[in-house]
């Protein structure tokens, strides 16, 4: 089943205590449509500036993503900067240019309207209202927000809310969005406002999923070797939905294997800096990765208890 994302695709400068890298390739749909065209034929939507580097379309071409719906305008290219200190869980953003991002108009080709399964990225709730004005009839839309979106443009935010089965949220932008301490309270309220589920992604603590009658939680892979979390959040909803668009179920099963893929994908971004893990990543370590997240979380019946 084909998977459309709508999102940003950038330039990164990310500086970690583990190294720094410049005008690498980076944007909330790069990282997304990466991640699940491991499992899924992807359709992107963005838009880049002339400076952007061929080699990335190239990239991006050869993991079979379709790129009919990628434009280059005149400026540059949407750029981000950022850091990370050894706490690793959030980054300190010390530079954002918007460019060519910043009039970016979601025009979907005719061919992409069509898709089943829909990703709206990290964009203006009215952007991607636009883009649900353009898709035919799609089985499960999905959509991420964040911070900025919630506290600036929130009545634009609950009326796209309102048109979307999954959100993909953290922690803080849960509780802001809710205005709920308690996550699970947070999240029955977040389910109220018009998503059948909700994920809120914990970065090195996990990862929960709430339905109105199913809650499932599950755990980051540990690892020896954080170099950079850039992106790992859009990568795991890139395995999760690419999970669910091979399976086209969502049952409790799929969302829970769809959780676990998510994590198993987002273990691996972490592992360098940018998309570079991705370049190289095989579909028998994903598989071996997988099967070790199975044995990390699995335990046996309770017996009697004795006393």
């Amino acid at each position: 089943m084909s998977l459309l994302v709508v999102g940003s695709v950038a330039l990164d400068s990310v500086e970690t205590p583990f190294g720094k890298k410049e005008d690498v390739l980076g944007g909330s749909a790069t990282f997304f449509s990466t991640s699940a065209s491991f499992f899924n034929p992807v359709q992107l939507v963005a838009v880049v500036g002339e400076d952007f580097p061929e080699e990335h379309v190239h990239f991006l071409r050869a993991r079979g993503i379709h790129l009919d719906g990628l434009t280059r305008e005149k400026g540059r290219t949407f750029r981000w900067k950022g850091k990370y200190g050894f706490q690793l869980n959030e980054a300190q953003t010390l530079d954002t240019q918007l460019n060519v991002f910043q009039s970016f108009a979601p025009r979907l080709p005719e061919a992409y309207r069509n898709a089943p399964y829909v990703f709206l990225g990290n964009i203006h709730p009215e952007l991607q209202s636009q883009v649900l004005d353009q898709v035919k009839a799609p089985r499960l839309v999905a959509a991420d927000t964040m911070n900025f979106w919630i506290q600036g443009t929130r009545e634009a935010l609950l009326k796209t809310l309102k048109r979307v089965d999954l959100l993909f949220v953290n922690d803080a932008e849960l509780r802001q969005l809710s205005g709920e301490h308690n996550i699970v309270k947070a999240a029955q309220a977040v389910l109220g406002m018009g998503p059948s589920r909700v994920v809120i992604k914990r970065g090195e603590y996990g990862a929960l999923l709430f339905e109105r009658e199913h809650i499932f939680a599950c755990p980051a892979f540990p690892l020896e070797d954080v170099f950079d979390p850039t992106g790992a959040g859009d990568t795991f909803a890139g395995g999760f939905m690419g999970t669910l668009a091979t399976a086209d179920r969502y049952e409790p099963d799929v969302l829970r294997r769809a959780m676990v893929m998510g994590s198993v994908m987002a273990s691996f971004t972490v592992e360098r800096f940018s998309l570079d893990r991705l370049r190289d990543l095989t579909r028998q370590e994903i598989h071996r990765r997988f099967s070790e997240f199975k044995r990390l979380t699995h335990f046996d019946d309770l017996g009697p208890l004795q006393g």
